[in-house]
């Protein structure tokens, strides 16, 4: 028995189950299921890609067996016809990889209910009602690239696991921090950023600069830091990515971002996690599938 395919982000689990056909006409939905009902497919093949003059078609289908190396097909389902489907060639996108199918349908087929991706090695698969995940990234630069988000991004790229997720970066400049507390001299946290303020003196935390009358930007740890090194309170811009971010900024997006307080492991709430700033890959990943498990509990590939 078929079970139908409902609901948005449909991806096959492995594209090996993707199988591509071709007929000399266009057809419809009930064309191609008198074309396609009592061939033989390969045991793997739950999806088929139909091309035809007019355009590309997505089926899904039920064989007799699954357990035979052959077996003729005994039900079709249309996922898209011609109408509704599109085919794009993307050679550097990984087809297994559910983010990326998103982000080619966004950006070569966004008005497509189906599209389906030939991409890195010649693969084929598809994604059916894209609507990935936004997830905004929030964070101060410099320095760039914006480490966490480009950390995000390379997790995606290789998140087969994952469903389908956009990152909308939210960079909060240095520089309009500081406009916001106009002064001659500041301090910055560190001279690694590559940061310095046009028109004011600037100087740098973690060089520990004979004391002067500054306005630090930084975090309550490098008002922590301040303390420590001379005594005394300081006049402060807060720049922490997480003390000042929208934690719900009204809709399904999540949120991912960093303070330095956190040394180890994540601080989380609905909707938004927050990782320690010097974060690695595993734990941007872990992040990105709480978050996802959060917003999209339901998800799986079929």
């Amino acid at each position: 028995m078929l079970a139908r395919l409902t609901g948005p982000n449909i991806v096959p689990a492995a594209y090996r189950g993707v199988s591509v056909a071709r007929t000399s006409s266009d057809l419809d939905a009930e064309g191609l299921r008198a074309h396609l009902v009592g061939r033989e497919a390969y045991r793997r093949t739950r999806f088929i890609v139909v091309h035809s003059p007019g355009g590309t078609s997505l089926l899904h289908v039920a064989k007799r067996s699954n357990a035979e190396l052959f077996s003729p097909i005994t039900e079709v389902e249309l996922l898209a016809g011609i109408d509704d489907c599109e085919f794009v060639r993307e050679p550097e996108a990984d087809t297994a990889v559910p983010s990326a199918l998103a982000e080619v349908a966004g950006r070569r087929a966004p008005g497509a209910r189906a599209v389906v991706v030939e991409g890195r090695y010649e693969h084929v698969s598809f994604i059916v009602d894209p609507r990935p995940l936004r997830i905004r990234v929030r964070e101060v630069v410099p320095p760039l690239p914006a480490k966490l988000h480009d950390q995000a991004s390379r997790v995606l790229a290789t998140a087969e696991e994952l469903p389908p997720i956009s990152l909308v970066p939210e960079l909060v400049q240095l520089t309009d921090l500081a406009a916001t507390h106009p002064a001659p001299h500041y301090l910055l946290p560190c001279r690694g950023s590559g940061a310095s303020i046009s028109g004011a003196t600037t100087s740098y935390l973690d060089e520990r600069p004979a004391d002067q009358a500054w306005t630090l930007i930084g975090c309550a740890r490098s008002e922590q830091i301040h303390h420590w090194f001379y005594g005394r309170d300081v006049t402060r811009a807060d720049l922490c990515p997480l003390r000042t971010a929208r934690l719900d900024d009204g809709s399904e997006a999540g949120l991912l971002t960093k303070c330095c307080l956190r040394e180890d492991g994540a601080e989380r709430g609905d909707g938004w996690i927050s990782v320690p700033w010097g974060s690695t890959l595993d734990q941007v990943r872990q992040a990105l599938a709480e978050l996802a498990t959060q917003r999209e509990p339901s998800w799986a590939r079929v």
